[in-house]
C-alpha cells in the first residue's frame, strides 16, 4: 500500500531538444523553482520523448541533456528541493507505459488532438511511428510511475493529462476490485466516526450525483488526514468515492501553468522552430546585437514620427523587463516621436544582461565540474527509481504479475 500524498507530489519534464531560451525560463523554470520550496517535486529530463521526433538524429541528444540540466541548475532548481533526473534513467517508466498498452484502447491515442495535428502534416506514413501515436500513454507512464496528484501545465497539454486520468481510473477499475470491497469500505467508513463519517457520506453523494469535482477532492484530503486509518482502509475510502474500487493509482489533477508572456524577437511566441529566440546563457554580445536589430513599428520611417509601441515587438519585451516608469516613458517618447528605437531598445538589452548574468556565472561552474553535475543526477535518478520501484511492485501484484 502507497504512503504518498499524491496532493504534494508534482512531477513534470522537458524534452532536450535544443537549447533553452528565455521563453522557457519565463514560461516553466522560474515557475519550477517557485513550485519546489512548496511541493515534493520530481523534474525529469524526457529524452524518450525527444525520440518521437528526433530519432533519426540522436547525435547531439546527450549534449542537449547534460546542457539541460546545467541551464535547470544555473536558474536555482535545487537538487536538495527536487529530485531531477533523467527519464530513460528509470527503466520503470517503460515498463509501465507497457503495462497500460495492454489495457489502453487503440481509439484514446487516436483522438488526442496533438497526435491528430501531427498525422495532418506529416503527409509521409514512414513520420507516422507508434512513438507518436504513444506519446500520451508514455507521458502517463511518467505521472502515474510516481502517483503524481498535480501535473503543471500549459493549456495544451491538457488533453495529455485527462488521458493519464482515464487510464489510472481504467487501472482501478480493472485491478482494485477486490471481493467484499463494498462491505469493506462501509467498515473502515464507520471508523471515521459520527461526524467524519457523515461529512464523508455527503461528499460522496455530491460527487456522484451532481459530479462535484470540488467535493471528491475535499472527501481525499479528509481520508488521508486520518492517520488513525491503515493505508487499505484509506485507499478503500478514496476508490469507494468514486464506486470503482480500490485506489491503486491517483488522478492526476492539473495545475495550470501561468500563462508565459515572454515574446519572441518577431512578437510571435518564443520557440526555436521559429528561430526567434534568445538562448537563456546568451552572452552580452549576443544579447544587444538580437535586441538592436528587432523590427520596429514599420510606419515610423523618421526619429520624428510618431510611433505605436502596440503594434512593435520590442514593446513586449519592455512589457516583460521594464517596471511603469520606463513603460510609461516608453509610451510617451514613442507615441511623440522623441525617442529613436535604438535608445527605446537599450533598457531591454541592460535588463536581460543583468537577469542572464547570474544564471550565466552557475552555469560556468557546473561546466567545470561535470563530475559533480552527474553526481547529483545520479543521485536524484536512485531517488526516482526508489519511487518507481514501490509503484511497479504494487502495480504488479494487482496484475496477477508478482511471482513468488
Amino acid at each position: 500500500m502507497s504512503s504518498v500524498d499524491s496532493q504534494r507530489r508534482v512531477v513534470s519534464g522537458m524534452r532536450p531538444t535544443g537549447r533553452l531560451h528565455l521563453g522557457h525560463y519565463h514560461g516553466v523554470l522560474k515557475n519550477w523553482v517557485r513550485l519546489q520550496h512548496e511541493y515534493e517535486c520530481f523534474f525529469f529530463v524526457a529524452d524518450w520523448h525527444a525520440m518521437t521526433t528526433e530519432y533519426e538524429h540522436p547525435q547531439s541528444l546527450s549534449a542537449n541533456v547534460w546542457d539541460m540540466l546545467i541551464d535547470w541548475l544555473a536558474v536555482g532548481i535545487n537538487p536538495g528541493s527536487a529530485t531531477l533526473f533523467i527519464q530513460s534513467k528509470v527503466p520503470e517508466q517503460a515498463e509501465l507505459h507497457l503495462l497500460l498498452s495492454m489495457l489502453t484502447p487503440q481509439s484514446w491515442l487516436e483522438r488526442v488532438p496533438s497526435y491528430k495535428d501531427k498525422q495532418s502534416l506529416l503527409r509521409e506514413s514512414e513520420g507516422l511511428t507508434y512513438g507518436l501515436l504513444g506519446y500520451p500513454l508514455l507521458q502517463a507512464a511518467d505521472i502515474l510511475t510516481y502517483r503524481a496528484g498535480l501535473v503543471p501545465v500549459g493549456a495544451d497539454q491538457v488533453a495529455h493529462i485527462e488521458m493519464a486520468r482515464e487510464l489510472a481510473r481504467r487501472f482501478n477499475y480493472l485491478y482494485g476490485r477486490e471481493a467484499g470491497f463494498e462491505d469493506n469500505a462501509r467498515l473502515a467508513l464507520k471508523k471515521l466516526g459520527k461526524k467524519l463519517g457523515k461529512l464523508y457520506k455527503e461528499l460522496r453523494k455530491d460527487f456522484l450525483s451532481h459530479g462535484n469535482g470540488d467535493a471528491l477532492l475535499t472527501a481525499q484530503a479528509l481520508v488521508r488526514e486520518q492517520t488513525s486509518l491503515t493505508l487499505a482502509d484509506q485507499e478503500r475510502l478514496i476508490g469507494y468515492l468514486e464506486g470503482i474500487g480500490r485506489s491503486i493509482l491517483p488522478e492526476p489533477q492539473v495545475m495550470l501553468a501561468p500563462t508565459a508572456k515572454m515574446p519572441g524577437l518577431d512578437g510571435e511566441k518564443m520557440s526555436n522552430s521559429s528561430a526567434n529566440t534568445i538562448p537563456l546563457r546568451a552572452e552580452p554580445d549576443e544579447v544587444s546585437q538580437q535586441i538592436r536589430t528587432m523590427r520596429t513599428d514599420p510606419a515610423r520611417v523618421r526619429l520624428s514620427d510618431p510611433g505605436n509601441p502596440d503594434v512593435c515587438p520590442v514593446w513586449q519585451f519592455h512589457r516583460v523587463y521594464s517596471d511603469d516608469a520606463i513603460q510609461q516613458r516608453v509610451q510617451n517618447a514613442c507615441r511623440g516621436g522623441q525617442w529613436g528605437c535604438l535608445e527605446c531598445k537599450q533598457p531591454v538589452i541592460d535588463a536581460i544582461v543583468a537577469e542572464q548574468e547570474p544564471i550565466r556565472a552557475r552555469a560556468f561552474q557546473y561546466q567545470q565540474e561535470p563530475d559533480l553535475l552527474r553526481s547529483l543526477i545520479a543521485d536524484g535518478t536512485d531517488k526516482a527509481r526508489d519511487a518507481a520501484r514501490a509503484t511497479l511492485d504494487e502495480l504488479r501484484e494487482a496484475m496477477g504479475l508478482s511471482y513468488r
